[in-house]
């Protein structure tokens, strides 16, 4: 493996991860189990990716090509054989091959995409600002620690996991390289469904 590719287990999810995201999991299938207890004995990580065929459960599913990288925060085992798991996203990553392991588990050869550069939120999408903030501000805020309201894509990724979008459309904001260019999708969506002041 070169410095810009890895070999990462994956868990296909109904969901997507965003970096600096954070995600409840609960884990129950003896595939990812063990791939949870080896990585919080080896402080390793997974790859989070959104399912493009098929389902969570069973089967392998086929994952969308585009995923985050996951690391483990807290865990907890209240239910016998369920573990329940907080995971935080991190570098946002590409799958160039894919192989199913005897017990199930999908794991893949992955090249990391480059990190986003921090940049303030420009002007013109500054108006996105004070209800992100509100939400911030609200009791049992759903907004992971440390908030960054001066950073373009914390923002972005903040609110790409808010909306309530698809999550093909999460998908594909999180494929999106441009993080002002997500801004403004953003930007415009929350204008026509009337939580931002309307232009002219």
């Amino acid at each position: 493996m070169s410095a810009d590719t890895a070999r990462l287990p994956l868990f296909p999810l109904s969901a997507v991860l965003f970096p600096d995201g954070l995600l409840p999991l609960r884990v129950f299938e003896a595939r990812y189990m063990d791939m949870t207890a080896r990585c919080l004995r080896e402080q390793s990580s997974f790859g989070v990716c959104l399912i493009a065929a098929g389902q969570e459960v069973g089967a392998p599913a086929v994952p969308c090509a585009v995923g985050t990288e996951a690391t483990i925060e807290q865990w907890d085992m209240r239910e016998t054989g369920v573990l329940s798991i907080l995971v935080r996203g991190g570098r946002r990553f590409r799958i160039e091959d894919r192989h199913i392991q005897p017990d199930g588990l999908l794991t893949a050869t992955v090249r990391w995409l480059p990190p986003a550069p921090s940049r303030p939120v420009p002007e013109a999408q500054a108006d996105i600002l004070p209800l992100l903030g509100a939400i911030a501000a609200e009791v049992g805020n759903p907004l992971p620690a440390p908030h960054r309201f001066d950073d373009a894509a914390w923002v972005g990724a903040r609110y790409a996991e808010l909306l309530p979008i698809p999550q093909r459309a999460r998908q594909a904001l999180l494929e999106l390289d441009d993080v002002i260019s997500r801004l403004e999708i953003i930007q415009q969506y929350l204008r026509q469904h009337g939580l931002l002041g309307r232009e002219g």
